[in-house]
């Protein structure tokens, strides 16, 4: 069966999948992780990443901003690529990317957690920040989290350009924004590594641009 043919189910946030197939030694448990991985990149829509890369460099190009958020080591990926973006992507010839992790302000996020809830931790951020066509970035193993699903209703609302980094069959955050590209894996390393490649991708697309 062809990479592109398999299929993959949902999730839920929280929910442990394949960790792999059991039982292994550490070499043949590493050949087995590549060789998923490597399965994971060739069944990728490149479409999506062409769209997402499109809506970021106008952003730049016309200092619209960039919002970037994850949940767990999307947050840490998300904070990875709000640096990128911000610092190595700097291209001497072009404006520097306005990018910002709405991950990386745990003050702010425990406070709408504690005093309203988790389910707000981003798009109460996003409505003192978010103008018209700036873009959204979201990075989700699941697609499922309520936190994101809220954040891209207001992206919507607000008529930004959004755009999500997805793993297994997308989630329903597949259906909320504009452009996405998923992982479709059930192996959570496998998705969190390709995710940090895109935004590896894309930094260095926007650096080398002319």
């Amino acid at each position: 069966m062809s990479a592109a043919k398999v299929k993959i189910r949902g999730t839920l946030p929280g929910r442990f999948h394949s960790s792999g197939p059991g039982k292994l030694g550490a070499g043949d448990f590493a050949r087995w992780y590549r060789r998923e991985l490597l399965r994971a990149w060739d069944a990728l829509d490149w479409a999506g990443f062409e769209a997402i890369a499109k809506a970021v460099t106008e952003a730049g190009d016309k200092g619209r901003q960039v919002f970037v958020m994850g949940n767990g080591g999307s947050a840490a990926t998300a904070s990875h690529m709000a640096v990128d973006f911000s610092k190595t992507a700097a291209n001497p010839k072009k404006p520097l990317l306005r990018c910002l992790s709405l991950a990386d302000n745990p003050s702010f996020i425990t406070a709408v957690g504690n005093d309203l809830s988790f389910d707000e931790a981003f798009s109460r951020q996003m409505e003192n920040l978010l103008n018209p066509k700036d873009v959204v970035l979201f990075i989700s193993g699941s697609g499922n989290s309520k936190n994101l699903l809220s954040a891209a209703r207001l992206a919507r609302r607000r008529k930004a350009f959004s755009a999500a980094f997805l793993g297994f069959d997308g989630g329903s955050l597949k259906g909320l924004v504009d452009a996405a590209v998923v992982v479709p894996s059930d192996q959570y390393g496998v998705i969190e590594d390709v995710h940090l490649s895109l935004g590896h991708m894309l930094t260095f697309y926007l650096k080398q641009r002319a």
